[in-house]
């Protein structure tokens, strides 16, 4: 295993801070001098890394991407373990009370966080963005697959997005008993809409 670099450290250092700030703040409140501060640098050094903004935000928004995604999958392969179905645990991780407090920790899906942002970025932002919407989908197909159901490209779609929403509502209301039990309403409707198997 290679040893990191000292830049390469710093590099990640400077996209750690900066994917928790896009959680946090969206993409309008990402700002260089704040992140380069938040990871402990000056102003100055931004373009020892960058070749601008929006680069950076592309890096912190793929950053957010991947961690979102292994989270998601490990949460969902613990239900598994625990006996639920494939998309009964993929609808219970997505739609659970954790997940609702993940947005700022690095480990809350992207699209539920940005979800109404994404359009409005540049191209290179959509990009990663839809990357990310794509994967949830697959995963989501995936699981019905698993399940033995057939033609499910519209039926991923449709959930992919039902999920999405109702991860959005929740967050509106925050971790406190109405966002948990928004979530807890949608996961219900869902898993009982696809007859799912629960743990």
């Amino acid at each position: 295993m290679t040893i990191p670099s000292k830049r390469e450290q710093t590099h990640q250092r400077i996209v750690d801070v900066a994917a928790r700030a896009l959680r946090r703040n969206g993409f309008a409140g990402v700002g260089v001098a704040d992140v380069m501060k938040g990871a402990g640098l000056t102003h100055g050094g931004f373009y020892a890394h960058f070749d601008s903004r929006e680069a950076l935000l592309v890096e912190a928004l793929e950053h957010a991407d991947a961690a979102s995604t292994v989270n998601l999958e490990r949460r969902a392969a613990a239900l598994r373990v625990d006996g639920a179905s494939p998309l009964a645990a993929l609808v219970t991780a997505y739609l659970s009370d954790d997940h609702l407090a993940a947005h700022e920790s690095g480990l809350g899906c992207v699209v539920g966080a940005l979800g109404s942002e994404m359009a409005r970025q540049e191209a290179p932002l959509r990009e990663v963005a839809r990357g990310r919407i794509e994967r949830l989908v697959g995963q989501v197909q995936a699981a019905l697959e698993q399940e033995g159901r057939t033609d499910t490209a519209g039926q991923a779609l449709a959930l992919a997005g039902a999920m999405v929403g109702a991860l959005q509502i929740a967050r509106t209301f925050g971790p406190d008993p109405q966002g948990s039990a928004m979530l807890a309403a949608s996961r219900q409707a869902l898993l009982t809409q696809y007859a799912c198997q629960p743990a």
